[in-house]
């Protein structure tokens, strides 16, 4: 396309008509903010624009900062071109971000899942004529199971774990996977522990959400206080001498990955449970329909083979180089995607 509306660039996706950047991964004057992911959010740039609920989360991780917040579906004009965010549904205070200008309107999902959480401002679809959308699980090996399912799974293993005297350490990283994992589990079973990482960002979310108690774990808790109960702990902790603490114990991942077979133990935890905050590939193929759009950009993830099945079916697609990351702090806990 010739001056599209929206252009790749290497700071990153540039609205020239508006001057204004959207999850730039570099520092720029004017940036809007699709979510709180540090993949999408970075720090530098010179004022933020995102959704009000995600404003307390980005000044929580980025420090103090100029951000205006505003509400879902409410325009706002930067030199000429109208700007709006929508739920996206992947974590608390997501948004996609629509774009308009002399009747041609883009959208950039950031990062969405087409499953209500109960947790999230589920996700709306958007009319367009372009959508840019991320490609996590792109592939149509990624088949979820309905969440509830999955978390029956989950506060089953608790069960059995308690019954035999163990702490259940369940990994999820610390924005919208572990408050998600923590809206769904079963306290009669026993207490919620939380890693300071996780509290943290709990502590933050609780101006808006209502969350289940958790109790933090410190210097002073005790093995004997854990034994039988569930730590929610971030990736990174995994292997660290954190969980020496646990002992005994038994470690379990919810992640998208864990479809992988093999994953589990490339993970070195004792169970997986098939859980993502992004679209499986039914999910990503619905979404897109419903926007109506006829030209789909495809960013992170599987890009080449999902669009590529999307030219079979008739949309105009292509792929862009970006730097977000998906879900990629779940197989690489040293990536920045978590905090």
């Amino acid at each position: 396309m010739e001056n599209p509306l929206l252009a790749f660039t290497e700071k990153g996706i540039y609205c020239e008509k508006a001057k204004v950047y959207l999850d730039p991964w570099k520092p720029v004057e004017k940036a809007i903010i699709s979510h709180g992911h540090a993949d999408h959010s970075r720090w530098g740039h010179k004022q933020y624009i995102t959704h009000k609920r995600n404003i307390p989360i980005i000044k929580h991780r980025l420090g103090d900062i100029s951000a205006t917040g505003v509400a879902w579906n409410e325009s706002f004009v930067v030199n000429g071109v109208k700007f709006s965010l929508h739920p996206a549904g992947h974590i608390p205070g997501s948004s996609q971000i629509r774009v308009e200008h002399k009747g041609e309107v883009w959208v950039f999902s950031g990062d969405y899942k087409a499953e209500a959480d109960g947790l999230s401002t589920p996700f709306e679809p958007v009319s367009c004529h372009s959508f840019i959308t991320e490609c996590t699980f792109g592939l149509p090996a990624f088949k979820w199971s309905p969440q509830k399912e999955v978390f029956q799974e989950i506060n089953q293993w608790w069960s059995e774990n308690r019954v035999e005297g163990k702490t259940s350490v369940l990994f999820g990283y610390s924005l919208g996977k572990a408050q998600r994992l923590l809206k769904h589990l079963d306290p009669s079973i026993g207490k919620i522990y939380t890693h300071a990482a996780i509290e943290n960002m709990n502590e933050v979310l609780r101006s808006f959400l209502t969350l289940q108690e958790t109790v933090r774990i410190t210097k002073e808790t005790k093995k004997e206080e854990l034994r039988g109960n569930l730590v929610l702990a971030p990736p990174s902790a995994h292997g660290s001498t954190w969980l020496r603490k646990m002992v005994p114990y038994e470690t379990a991942t919810a992640s998208g990955w864990m479809a992988f077979r093999g994953a589990r133990r490339r993970r070195a935890v004792d169970k997986g449970f098939v859980l993502s905050d992004h679209c499986d590939w039914a999910g990503l193929l619905s979404s897109i329909e419903a926007t109506g759009a006829s030209r789909v950009i495809c960013t992170h993830g599987y890009s080449d083979i999902f669009s590529r099945f999307l030219r079979e079916k008739g949309y105009d697609a292509r792929t862009e180089e970006t730097q977000y990351e998906g879900e990629l702090t779940e197989i690489n806990p040293t990536s920045g995607a978590e905090n």
